[in-house]
């Protein structure tokens, strides 16, 4: 995967060189609430983003190099295992925000060259709703990843009852996963719903803090149960 997220960042590079020469050198850049231009700027203001998706991709091949490391030098066979699963999980999760941003550059670039072009005053593409539909989507990657995490201290949910033992962690990430790909869904469908992004994003929070709730709730409920067995056992 770490392959994959690499690619996704060269082409969101690449493929934003090749767009900025067909772009005036002026062009939108920023909107306020409203959808109306407050900013002008040149074209190659846009390499920006795709450079910090760069810096973000090592950030996250770091990460999965850590747990690579960890791996080779565990003589446990539980503590090797987990290692590269979290490592191969980093990698996941690394590819699906290089795609998210690569979406998302695509339609700025698209936005800014009928902007300029037409002289718009206001918004063209709105940017602001294809971010959410973006993060729901996002959501949905990472509650499929979510089961798939053995107990780590970076991915999946990370709080005292679902790190009591093996067992509180899998059921915890399998729910949470469930909730975050739910929250993704309801995400995306609203925001295509919507007319405003202020109110799909705002949703946006609220379904998740929801899954997330749900899901230590959920955490807390298997704790007591562990707690409870290991009592009685």
């Amino acid at each position: 995967m770490k392959k994959i997220m690499w690619s996704i960042s060269f082409i969101m590079l690449i493929g934003t060189i090749i767009a900025i020469q067909f772009l005036p050198e002026s062009v939108p850049m920023h909107y306020d609430a409203a959808g109306n231009v407050t900013r002008w700027g040149s074209k190659n203001e846009n390499l920006v983003f795709p450079i910090i998706n760069l810096v973000m991709a090592f950030a996250w091949t770091m990460c999965s190099g850590f747990f690579e490391k960890k791996a080779l030098k565990s003589t446990d066979e539980k503590d090797c295992a987990e290692a590269k699963s979290n490592a191969k999980v980093i990698g996941y999760v690394g590819a699906g925000m290089a795609a998210m941003f690569t979406v998302m550059q695509g339609f700025i670039l698209l936005g800014e060259y009928k902007g300029a072009i037409s002289g718009a005053t206001k918004q063209v593409v709105d940017i602001g709703k294809i971010t959410v539909i973006s993060m729901g989507g996002l959501c949905i990657w990472l509650g499929n990843i979510m089961p798939k995490t053995r107990m780590n201290t970076m991915v999946g949910v990370q709080i005292c009852w679902s790190m009591y033992n093996d067992t509180t962690w899998k059921k915890s990430n399998h729910f949470g996963g469930v909730a975050f790909v739910v929250a993704g869904v309801l995400t995306i469908i609203t925001a295509f719903l919507m007319k405003s992004s202020l109110g799909s994003a705002m949703l946006l929070v609220g379904y998740v803090c929801v899954a997330s709730i749900v899901t230590f709730a959920y955490a807390y409920k298997v704790y007591k149960a562990e707690v409870k067995g290991k009592e009685l056992g």
